[in-house]
């Protein structure tokens, strides 16, 4: 008797180590899932800090940025004192000198075909003889990009052709006024 009731005990036996065995294969995986995780974490956390030392000025320079327009309209319009108006260029030159040196650059627009990435066409009229259709005729609002990233998209006007009214019916498909 003792032969059979042992028996029955073995095969419950196998049956516990079965189960411990799932039970250490699954917390196996789950150590490597949060091993895998933390791996992600602080990636992640690496690139959020190199964005943020790249990045980090772009808030400062979107509050600079309407001084320059401000300045550079005041020496575009200027009549009269000589040095007055010397001390504001030097003043825009020493603005434009330091966001550049943070990565922010004007967005060079005028002339060149329009680039719905980096500009907005706010209006298109014929295009002049001299000018290609699609080109930027005139640059109402100067545009700043930082590193890769746009700050202030260039506010143009645009020659009418082929090229931009395909550009403007998709920009209004996508983007409704």
């Amino acid at each position: 008797m003792t032969g059979e009731t042992s028996e029955p005990d073995n095969v419950d036996i196998p049956d516990e180590g079965d189960d411990e065995g799932s039970r250490v294969e699954e917390l196996e995986k789950e150590i490597q899932y949060a091993k895998a995780e933390i791996a992600n974490i602080r990636q992640r956390a690496a690139r959020e800090r190199s964005d943020l030392l790249r990045y980090g000025g772009a808030s400062l320079a979107n509050r600079i940025i309407p001084m320059v327009d401000v300045l550079t309209k005041a020496v575009e319009a200027s009549e009269g004192n000589d040095s007055v108006i010397e001390g504001i260029r030097l003043t825009l030159e020493g603005i434009r000198s330091a966001l550049e040196s943070e990565g922010i650059v004007q967005i060079e627009a005028l002339g060149n075909a329009f680039d719905p990435t980096c500009m907005e066409a706010i209006a298109t009229i014929p295009c002049p003889e001299d000018s290609l259709p699609g080109s930027v005729i005139e640059v109402i609002e100067q545009g700043f990009r930082m590193h890769d990233r746009i700050l202030r998209a260039s506010r143009v006007i645009v020659a009418e052709g082929d090229t931009i009214e395909m550009i403007c019916s998709w920009r209004s498909r996508i983007i409704p006024r």
